[in-house]
């Protein structure tokens, strides 16, 4: 779904290739923190008790479990969890 106008997506886009790459990396580490501490918030709220375990497991299934068949995810979930 796209419900940005084409003005604002390339005046945005513009405003964007004026920061240097060293900006727009810092600002790409900025929001992957953000989204990392939103999923340890949310496992944590839903499971009190949850260990580093639990947390690995959930920010790997939540970042990239889409990205792998079911049986390499079990693998990498197993590593995780043998680590």
């Amino acid at each position: 779904m796209n419900d940005t106008s084409l003005e604002v997506e390339s005046r945005f886009n513009e405003m964007m290739m004026k920061k240097s790459g060293q900006e727009r990396l810092k600002m790409g580490f900025s929001m992957f923190n953000m989204a990392r501490r939103q999923i340890v918030a949310s496992v944590k709220m839903d499971k009190s008790d949850a260990d580093s375990e639990d947390i690995r497991r959930e920010i790997f299934l939540r970042f990239y479990g889409e990205e792998f068949s079911p049986d390499a995810r079990a693998k990498i979930l197993a590593k995780l969890t043998s680590s």
